[in-house]
């Protein structure tokens, strides 16, 4: 057992102390699952188990776990800059990072605003993006239009902008008043155990026009969207939608904030979304893959026209009044910069997109399994819903969680929905593995 393995078990003697985020508290410390350890595909447990990872981590570890690269570009980075204030000062790790960044991302998105997490990216982007147009001269523009079903975060301006019913209503109070929501696009009949793209949907991007009809153009600031509705429970965008809702967005002058802090970093099989619809928003946020997990860090990128209108805004001083005191870490940075040279070393991106056809077929060989009543995927992504119990919705997935997870595998749930997004460098018989796992467990399910 190594050094870290017998701090974990022994910091893990009272569970009472630690109030764990969305997580059932009472239920958990109960029946703990407490992972210990953590190489390439897969997490051992505290009690010795391998589990293998189909979540990557919670969407974040996209080049496996323990890369060495990444690990030594931390502690060499913590030896000798453990920390640098960002205001008004700065460290070279987080501008060489920025450059990075910006090469990744598409058209002219190539400026880059630290944070640490992609709740702290949401709310940064939508300052910039009231920031612009008080700059512009249209400080009318404060109204954000969001998405049912949508998560963009926990910050008040995520869960505003975002669509998750149990986390607005839990806040409700105080949530921004000046926001919108277009309809999902889940449940459509048609789109059923749909391969990709479904192709029944994009109309249901014209409801951003009745919204501009009702509120008035010169209201909206911003559409906020995933390309791929993550976390509530992997919705693929209908073909045609995101085209549509960026001419709707060009035809009204409104901005388009695509959310990849989950589609991010070569998920699709793209660096982003953006790129492998072929839409190009005005602004990105990005996080969890930036750094593989290893160290909280966010992002927002922009066009240069917005931070250029933003920043020659004012004569002289500070052009916007926004920051977080760990905005571009030393760590993180060095934690990011390592990543990115390991997608582009291992070309994995390009990984993920030639996987893809397998990943698509295996997991739709689960059509049929007890319970399932929809599968879809999209790139290194699938959702496949279970049929929710009359008495107990959400407790079907739930069960399937433990269940998976004492049968060593990791996946993520959302309410009836399993979620999986494995580590890009998974091998085709490990995806074998995941479904031989998953496919018995839903077997057993009741």
């Amino acid at each position: 057992m190594t050094a870290t393995e017998s701090f974990v078990l022994e910091a893990a003697t009272s569970l009472e102390e630690l109030w764990m985020p969305f997580t059932a508290n009472k239920a958990f410390k109960q029946a703990p699952r407490l992972l210990g350890a953590s190489h390439g595909m897969y997490y051992t447990s505290v009690d010795g188990r391998s589990i293998l990872d189909g979540a990557a981590g919670l969407w974040c570890v996209n080049a496996g776990h323990g890369r060495e690269p990444i690990v030594r570009a931390i502690a060499e980075t913590a030896a000798n800059l453990d920390f640098a204030p960002a205001f008004q000062m700065g460290h070279p790790l987080s501008f060489h990072l920025a450059a990075e960044v910006a090469r990744l991302m598409p058209g002219d998105i190539d400026h880059v605003f630290f944070a640490n997490s992609g709740s702290e990216a949401v709310d940064s982007a939508l300052k910039i993006v009231l920031a612009y147009w008080r700059a512009k001269g249209q400080p009318e523009r404060v109204r954000f239009v969001g998405r049912q079903r949508g998560y963009h975060g926990v910050g008040f301006g995520g869960i505003s902008v975002g669509g998750i019913a149990p986390n607005r209503a839990a806040f409700a109070a105080q949530l921004l008043p000046q926001v919108d929501h277009l309809p999902h696009t889940h449940g459509i009949a048609g789109n059923l155990f749909t391969r990709g793209q479904p192709a029944e949907g994009a109309h249901l991007a014209d409801a951003l026009e009745d919204i501009v009809a009702q509120r008035g153009a010169e209201t909206i600031a911003a559409v906020i969207v995933e390309p791929v509705a993550g976390s509530t429970g992997v919705l693929v965008p209908p073909a045609g939608y995101l085209e549509r809702l960026r001419a709707i967005c060009d035809r009204h002058g409104i901005l388009l904030i695509f959310d990849e802090v989950i589609t991010g970093f070569g998920r699709l099989g793209a660096p982003f979304g953006a790129q492998k619809f072929g839409v190009m928003p005005e602004l990105m946020t990005v996080a969890k893959g930036l750094t593989n997990g290893a160290v909280p860090m966010g992002a927002v990128g922009v066009r240069r026209e917005i931070y250029d209108t933003i920043v020659n805004a004012t004569a002289q001083g500070i052009e916007f009044f926004h920051g977080y005191t760990y905005s571009g870490h030393p760590l993180a940075s060095a934690a990011g910069l390592a990543t990115l040279k390991l997608y582009r070393d291992e070309g994995l991106f390009e990984r993920a997109a030639a996987l893809a056809p397998y990943w698509e077929d295996a997991v739709h060989s689960l059509r049929g399994a007890r319970n399932v009543i929809d599968i879809r995927n999209f790139g290194l992504m699938a959702g496949i819903e279970l049929e929710p119990r009359a008495e107990k919705p959400g407790s079907r997935g739930l069960d399937a969680l433990i269940a998976c997870y004492e049968a060593g595998l990791l996946i993520r749930v959302t309410a009836d929905i399993i979620a999986l997004s494995p580590p890009l460098i998974i091998e085709k018989g490990q995806v074998d593995h995941l479904v031989e796992i998953l496919g018995g467990v839903l077997r057993e399910l009741r």
